[in-house]
């Protein structure tokens, strides 16, 4: 009896496309490796059923992990324009904010003050505030909101 394997499943024939030159191996890479392990494998010592077993658990595993990033990364997306919708409720508040930097030497230093919010914008996965006086500041940099004083507006 006699295997004959179809040429183009071969390796060399199918050959991915690796457009960020990741070097991840996929549910498909790793799928591609069984196959050519079980066709070349020896007829008279044939893989284990133990063997066979394992690596499709890990690949089942591997694509519930994919399947699993892949609900994560939708739902953070959609969690960002509820993110725009509740600080901009912020619009018209007096805020005070703080962060670190670093000054001309690169030591660190705390940088603070206060404005009144004109606009919100998002910036990738971040929220940005602009402040009446041109300032930008992140939304994890507040940490006081509160209504504006009558000589600031």
């Amino acid at each position: 009896m006699t295997t004959i394997i179809d040429p183009s499943l071969y390796l060399s024939n199918n050959q991915p496309e690796r457009k960020t030159g990741n070097d991840i191996l996929g549910k498909d890479d790793f799928l591609k490796i069984l196959m050519t392990q079980l066709q070349n494998q020896d007829p008279m010592n044939p893989m284990e059923d133990k063997d066979f077993i394992a690596q499709m658990a890990t690949f089942t595993s591997l694509e519930q992990m994919t399947n699993m990033n892949t609900n994560l990364e939708k739902f953070i997306n959609s969690q960002a324009g509820n993110q725009l919708l509740h600080y901009s409720s912020m619009i018209g508040k007096e805020i005070e904010y703080s962060y670190k930097t670093e000054d001309e030497n690169g030591n660190e230093i705390t940088k603070s003050g206060s404005g009144i919010v004109s606009s919100v914008s998002q910036k990738s996965t971040f929220i940005e505030l602009e402040l009446r006086d041109g300032t930008k500041i992140y939304s994890d940099e507040i940490v006081k909101v509160k209504e504006p004083s009558n000589e600031e507006e």
